[in-house]
């Protein structure tokens, strides 16, 4: 059997963005964060925003913040997250942030375009810190100062510190955060508790040949589990001390194994347009390889 990274790349060749093939060009094939970035830009907005679907699951022009995350996950993986790149990113975040100074989870701007969002469009949506974690996690990572940062920082270690009812998608959105902030003991401390409460929960499955004893968020789709490596994508994260050694492992072997037959990898949570499960299967082989690869499994 061929090696993993040739097989993903039939899958990415046949049926990638442009943004995901040039990806998977600057980091499996030759450096060029030049082309990932003008790829990039063809989703940016005037008012400084990202839009037109790059978060594949909120379609249309609009700007939403888990669009702006994305964006900086990518702006980081190619070493460009810099005060000039996010300047016009960041007063976008001041004009629609919510009073309480945090992004909210879905901007009305989504309203009469298809989503898989099973959130209410609001007018005026509070703040969340699934979208507002990511994002300040990586701005505060790469040493951006700004008092919008600065304001969302605030919300989200109050957001983290109350964490009790609560999902996977919402753990790893805060440890993104904790993961960027410079505050190493404090973040320590909260991931700590944080990592407990997942645990006694059951929330990421350590057993991945027993997955279907453990539970499903509610609102998941069926078997849309979670895994060590969700949350823990990097040996640095501070999510990776909850687990064992061999739990790591188990889970990383089980990752390795889900390559399907064209290269790419699944995806677990609701395919609700034939488009949008195209788009994001790249997406995800991407990551699963970008994770194995941070482990030394490539």
């Amino acid at each position: 059997m061929s090696h993993p990274v040739v097989r993903a790349e039939g899958h990415v060749w046949l049926t990638a963005r442009l943004l995901e093939q040039r990806r998977f060009a600057h980091h499996f094939l030759a450096p060029d964060p030049h082309g990932v970035e003008a790829a990039l830009l063809g989703y940016l907005r005037p008012d400084g925003g990202f839009g037109f679907a790059l978060e594949p699951d909120l379609r249309g022009p609009g700007p939403q913040p888990l669009h702006a995350a994305f964006a900086l996950r990518v702006l980081d993986e190619i070493g460009r997250c810099d005060e000039a790149r996010t300047a016009a990113l960041l007063r976008h975040f001041e004009a629609i942030s919510a009073p309480d100074g945090a992004l909210p989870a879905v901007h009305p701007s989504l309203r009469g375009y298809p989503s898989a969002s099973v959130l209410p469009l609001k007018d005026d949506p509070p703040g969340a810190l699934l979208s507002t974690g990511p994002v300040v996690g990586l701005l505060l990572r790469n040493g951006i100062q700004h008092p919008w940062v600065e304001r969302a920082a605030e919300f989200c270690w109050a957001a983290v510190e109350a964490l009790d009812t609560t999902h996977p998608y919402e753990v790893e959105a805060a440890v993104d955060f904790l993961d960027g902030v410079p505050d190493r003991d404090r973040a320590l401390s909260v991931a700590l508790r944080l990592g407990d409460m997942t645990r006694e929960r059951r929330m990421y499955v350590t057993e991945p040949e027993r997955a279907e004893e453990f539970p499903v968020a509610r609102g998941y789709a069926p078997g849309e589990h979670h895994f060590p490596y969700d949350v823990a994508r990097s040996p640095d994260s501070l999510a990776g001390q909850w687990f064992t050694g061999r739990e790591m492992k188990d889970c990383l072997d089980f990752l390795a194994a889900r390559q399907e037959e064209d290269g790419g990898w699944p995806i677990l949570w609701r395919a609700w347009a034939p488009g949008t499960r195209l788009e994001w299967r790249p997406i995800v082989t991407l990551a699963a390889l970008l994770t194995l690869r941070a482990y030394g499994r490539l």
